[in-house]
């Protein structure tokens, strides 16, 4: 009976191990993203509301990614982000 429970309180381990919300390397990837793109807004001299316009995005998810709220964006979504936003 023990080597029941042993089992069932390993694979509750391994799921949340893979669970996609606690991947080290994704989120490694978004932040270096996050990173790159709010350098970006800080070089540009354009007012946060006129910058979401340019990138597609409304003033409250700018807000979200320039607070770091990492867990709003895909990394597909901060990828296009990256090539959306131009320093002038």
């Amino acid at each position: 009976m023990s080597t029941a429970r042993l089992m069932t309180g390993w694979e509750a381990l391994e799921s949340t191990r893979t669970a996609p919300d606690l991947d080290v390397r994704e989120l490694e990837k978004r932040t270096r993203l996050m990173r790159i793109i709010t350098r970006r807004i800080a070089l540009s001299e354009r007012p946060n509301r006129d910058i979401a316009h340019r990138m597609g995005i409304s003033p409250q998810k700018l807000s979200d990614l320039l607070s770091g709220r990492v867990e709003q964006f895909t990394i597909d979504e901060l990828k296009t982000l990256r090539e959306t936003i131009d320093v002038d």
